[in-house]
């Protein structure tokens, strides 16, 4: 495994992020593991050297928290050594089964001040994802989306108290408007409160538009990018006919990759398995090599639900592609709809 500075800051994380979205119940969604096999995938990631695990508190309305938690505990992971985030925004529903994120919980009462980014659902959150990882304090907390209900002083002077209080050591943000992002950094700067230091946000060789704002502004500022669904929710890791267990229960997968919206998913799709065909490597392992050329990248998440897949894409590390293999993954690209977040 290799280790990359987490942007400005002294932290380092692995060049590999596990994403643990894919751990809870799959009475969330089909495609989640349990506890059992959650487990022992965060145990055979950590002994390949990942270090940087990241969750939220939505994903199965907070198992996976727990699980992660659990994990830590069970295998005895030196905290000092490990770097753990989570994210705050979404709702988490009391039926574990009720899938909530993206939802519009203003039209449910029980959801009353339990989402967004007031500072009361801020304080309440953290402790609550304190409680179940059963840790001290968060490595990183992102704020899952941004929050246009919130006056942005109220979000970031929240964020700055409960990194002051011990809870968080650093602050992250996930998927919005490049302005936005640039607001709430300069209105932290302003009052003297704690910035920004990384971004998660959707990039892979199907969904580039990142590059045209957001990418630029984290270059200038030195904040590290966190790139989520690297493999395109698995469209780049298997020929485009084929589908998975995910892709076909996924919930709402069609409104991120929609092929009206990307006509030329397909080509690409084609020239990362004839790169891979050429240099005897899987797809996935083009398409990661890909993100792994880019400098401002820092360590990619990837969702892992398969024991095969870890060492698949940890062996990504060691593949090298050419500027030529990069420019023919490139060229088919074509500027294509924000995705709404």
């Amino acid at each position: 495994m290799q280790y990359v500075r987490f942007g400005n800051t002294s932290l380092r994380v692995s060049r590999i992020s596990l994403g643990c979205m894919s751990y809870g119940s799959s009475q969330w969604q089909d495609w989640v593991k349990d506890e059992k096999d959650s487990l022992a995938l965060i145990e055979k990631a950590y002994k390949q050297g990942i270090n940087f695990f990241d969750t939220a508190d939505g994903y199965s309305n907070g198992e996976s928290e727990r699980i992660l938690g659990k994990a830590i505990k069970q295998f005895d992971f030196p905290r000092s050594r490990i770097v753990v985030a989570t994210k705050v925004f979404f709702p988490v529903a009391n039926d574990i089964a009720s899938n909530v994120l993206g939802a519009k919980p203003e039209d449910n009462p029980e959801f009353v001040n339990g989402y967004g980014l007031s500072r009361k659902h801020i304080f309440d959150a953290v402790d609550a994802s304190l409680k179940r990882l059963g840790l001290d304090y968060i490595d990183i907390l992102y704020i899952h989306r941004y929050d246009d209900n919130t006056p942005i002083e109220e979000t970031m002077e929240a964020l700055h108290d409960v990194v002051k209080s011990g809870k968080v050591r650093y602050l992250g943000a996930s998927s919005m408007n490049a302005w936005k992002f640039v607001q709430a950094n300069y209105v932290a700067e302003l009052k003297g409160w704690t910035k920004f230091v990384c971004m998660q946000n959707l990039y892979n060789l199907i969904y580039r538009e990142e590059e045209r704002d957001m990418i630029p502004y984290l270059i200038n500022q030195g904040i590290a990018m966190v790139p989520w669904s690297p493999l395109a929710r698995g469209l780049l890791s298997r020929p485009s006919q084929e589908s998975s267990v995910r892709s076909s229960s996924d919930r709402g997968i069609s409104g991120f990759f929609a092929e009206k919206e990307s006509a030329n998913n397909s080509e690409i799709n084609e020239r990362v398995a004839h790169l891979s065909k050429e240099k005897g490597v899987s797809m996935s392992q083009i398409a990661l090599a890909w993100v792994f050329s880019k400098p401002f990248v820092t360590s990619p998440i990837l969702g892992i639900g398969k024991e095969e897949h870890l060492y698949d894409l940890v062996n990504a590390l060691d593949v090298k592609l050419t500027e030529e293999d990069i420019a023919y993954l490139e060229q088919p690209y074509i500027p294509r709809n924000l995705i709404p977040m």
